[in-house]
């Protein structure tokens, strides 16, 4: 508008020096010309030729148009259909090593946080003198007790051979037989005491429990542990997944099986597979939990927040570039140029997938409607613009 008061200004400028140099003046007069005779031009004229150049001038500066623009037609195409999620990086399963006997110090500690292991590896051991020692007394009182067995059977065995034959009275014969029944136990008991001290012993060496990674370690050298005491800590299998949180809405679109892309930075990605579908839901953020499995040796480590999408499969999609789009207090405008007409009308469009530089349009728009494709954050709507080009 101050574009067009200034061209009103200056086309007024040119018609009132016209004007002055048609007037009379009165210091010289006026030498008519022989087409003129001899009469100066009158008032009326002067108005009118001033009426016509102004008008002519305003008329040329509303003409002109507002922006050279350049133009393009929305484009279908199938695109991939996916959920945009982000989530936590998770051990698949985590093993605890503890020890199962106390009362004894670690003697030697082979593995760290970061370890490498095998299932049946061994991690720490501990003290076993005082086991050892206990069990050569076991095995001795077992030895003790297989002889006191041994004599208790052979009274045993005269007992009954005698028996009703009164060489032997009946409360002896008794007792010679339960004497041999104690004689038994007592091996038993022996037997069970010294399993119970070779098992001690071979609880002195602490093994892990699967193949995995050390990723938490509490036994120091040294210390005196405790039954039940946790040592050590290991992912199992080294393998890690990712859990992604959806809504209620997206996890009824979802099976085991698709494939998600985790997104480090722009440079690199990782593929992943839906393993498992949580059955219920957080009752505080309404979202479940989707259990993704990570391919072996990734960057990625528990405890990291990352980025990702799961992918649903192709879909239809109308898109146009995202210079097309203007955004204006939280909306989303394109600028279409009618046919037949070279004045711009803003319209409000709704969008939904991005792939590189395009963005889908969910409203409605029609696929041959042409779009201005740059400089609408300079239009408004009704501006009258000049087409440079129309890309298809």
């Amino acid at each position: 508008m101050n574009g067009l008061f200034l061209k009103m200004e200056k086309y007024m400028s040119r018609c009132f020096v016209a004007w002055v140099a048609l007037a009379p003046n009165p210091t010289r007069g006026f030498a008519p010309g022989p087409h003129q005779g001899g009469n100066p031009p009158g008032p009326l004229f002067i108005i009118l030729l001033v009426i016509i150049l102004c008008t002519t001038g305003i008329a040329h500066a509303e003409e002109r148009a507002a922006l050279t623009v350049t133009l393009t037609h929305p484009t279908r195409a199938e695109w991939p259909h996916t959920i945009h999620t982000s989530g936590g990086i998770f051990a698949w399963q985590e093993a605890i090593v503890s020890s199962e006997i106390g009362g004894v110090a670690i003697v030697w500690l082979p593995v760290d946080v970061g370890s490498v292991v095998k299932r049946g590896q061994e991690l720490a051991r501990l003290a076993d003198e005082s086991i050892k020692a206990t069990l050569a007394q076991q095995k001795a009182n077992l030895a003790r007790a297989k002889a006191n067995l041994a004599l208790a059977q052979s009274n045993g065995s005269r007992a009954r051979a005698v028996g009703g034959s009164g060489a032997l009275a009946e409360q002896q014969i008794t007792q010679y037989l339960l004497a041999e029944e104690s004689a038994e136990a007592e091996v038993a008991a022996a037997k069970a005491l010294v399993e119970h001290e070779e098992i001690r012993l071979k609880h002195t060496r602490i093994l892990a429990a699967d193949d995995g990674i050390i990723s938490s370690r509490n036994a120091t050298l040294g210390a005196v542990v405790q039954p039940g005491m946790e040592l050590f800590r290991l992912i199992r299998q080294n393998r890690l997944e990712w859990r992604a949180e959806l809504t209620d809405t997206q996890l009824t679109r979802i099976r085991p099986g698709l494939k998600a892309t985790i997104t480090l930075d722009p440079e690199i990605t990782l593929e992943a597979t839906l393993r498992q579908i949580a059955p219920t839901l957080n009752p505080e953020t309404r979202k479940g939990l989707v259990y993704c499995d990570l391919p072996d040796k990734s960057p990625l480590r528990p405890g990291m927040f990352v980025q990702g999408t799961i992918q649903l499969g192709r879909l239809s999609a109308l898109s146009l570039p995202q210079s097309a789009l203007v955004f204006h207090d939280g909306h989303t405008y394109l600028f279409e140029l009618p046919k037949e007409s070279d004045r711009v009308v803003r319209r409000k469009v709704t969008t939904g997938r991005r792939l590189d530089d395009r963005i889908e349009i969910t409203s409605e728009l029609d696929e041959e409607a042409r779009i201005v494709t740059s400089g609408g954050s300079f239009l408004k709507d009704g501006d009258r613009v000049r087409i440079a080009e129309s890309k298809p």
